[in-house]
């Protein structure tokens, strides 16, 4: 089996605790992350080859994290040691990556400055099948998205499924560019589109309807989704599988979590997932992609694909960091329960 590449920039989160005490006591707990590279961590739990591109700087730090990554079995040779920077981000556990609460800082970064033209894409995709990447990657800086271009570029020609999270963060947007504008160049290589039929609105510019939360039915956004799905198989012809997911916050951490699959004709569903409790947001929509590329992979039907996409993002609710140690087994064990609800 070849390896799914997993394109975007590595993060350092750090979740300072509540009210300042993590002044007074002189501590803050690490998290590793990035959004694709918490894909690439769960569909290496999964068993699935997985390779990381990104680029860190040549330093003891950046030699520490790649020693770490290769101990979860996901091949680091496509990492570019260059630049001066590891990006970072403050989020406290349990707040949404959406949250005013998150504070970003990776401008300059390594990745954010790693340049176009000296990478070698033979090299780098010649023992890849799949390449993902998120609306994260480009958002970052102008020279980001030219590099998520040229690999694009590169995957496309050669055949590669390609699939995008369309992850939208608005505070990243501040190089001069439109998010629109640029992910609709970037999208028309795509195999699979992820997101949301709000991120597809505001990142692909497909049309939403304004009253659906007056609606508020699950058949109204089901109904969204096959519109949004429609739209964007007519705007990117490459497209074959739509994936948008709906995960409703209530009081007390209560949510209602659901998905949907599309491909031209036909709508799958997941079962509908609930909880009153939750550890961690961070990391699920991750979980989801993971859960969708291990599915199609695999040649599932659409069913059981949405079916475990949408169960492993509902089962990262319940864990501590940015990527999951969830098995598939458990996830199953899960998807089965709330099916047979």
């Amino acid at each position: 089996m070849k390896k799914v590449l997993c394109f975007g920039e590595l993060l350092l989160r750090l979740p300072p605790a509540h009210g300042g005490v993590w002044l007074k006591d002189n501590q803050m707990p690490v998290f590793i992350g990035g959004a694709e590279l918490n894909v690439a961590t769960a569909l290496s739990v999964w068993g699935i080859p997985v390779k990381y591109f990104t680029a860190l700087p040549d330093n003891i730090i950046s030699k520490d994290i790649i020693a770490y990554l290769e101990e979860k079995k996901i091949d680091t040779s496509a990492i570019q040691l260059s630049g001066e920077r590891i990006g970072l981000y403050y989020l406290q556990q349990g707040a949404d990556m959406k949250s005013a609460e998150n504070v970003f800082d990776r401008k300059n970064s390594s990745f954010a400055t790693q340049k176009t033209g000296i990478i070698n894409w033979d090299e780098v995709l010649d023992d890849v099948s799949w390449f993902h990447f998120s609306a994260i990657a480009p958002a970052v800086s102008e020279t980001a998205a030219a590099l998520c271009a040229e690999g694009l570029a590169a995957a496309h020609k050669k055949g590669i499924t390609i699939s995008v999270d369309l992850n939208h963060r608005k505070l990243l947007w501040q190089y001069g560019k439109k998010a629109a504008e640029v992910m609709t160049a970037l999208a028309k290589y795509c195999t699979v589109i992820m997101g949301n039929v709000w991120s597809a609105n505001s990142l692909l510019e497909i049309p939403v309807d304004d009253n659906i939360h007056k609606k508020g039915q699950q058949l109204d956004y089901l109904l969204q989704a096959t519109n949004t799905a429609k739209n964007i198989f007519e705007k990117f012809p490459n497209c074959k599988w739509v994936a948008n997911t709906f995960r409703f916050d209530g009081n007390n951490d209560k949510i209602e979590y659901y998905a949907a699959l599309n491909t031209v004709g036909e709508q799958s569903v997941s079962p509908l997932f609930k909880t009153e409790s939750i550890v961690e947001r961070v990391g699920s929509g991750d979980c989801f992609m993971a859960g969708l590329i291990y599915g199609i992979i695999h040649k599932h039907t659409s069913k059981d694909i949405i079916s475990t996409a949408a169960g492993a993002a509902f089962c990262k609710l319940q864990e501590v960091g940015d990527a999951t140690n969830n098995s598939i087994q458990h996830i199953q064990k899960i998807v089965n329960r709330f099916t047979n609800d």
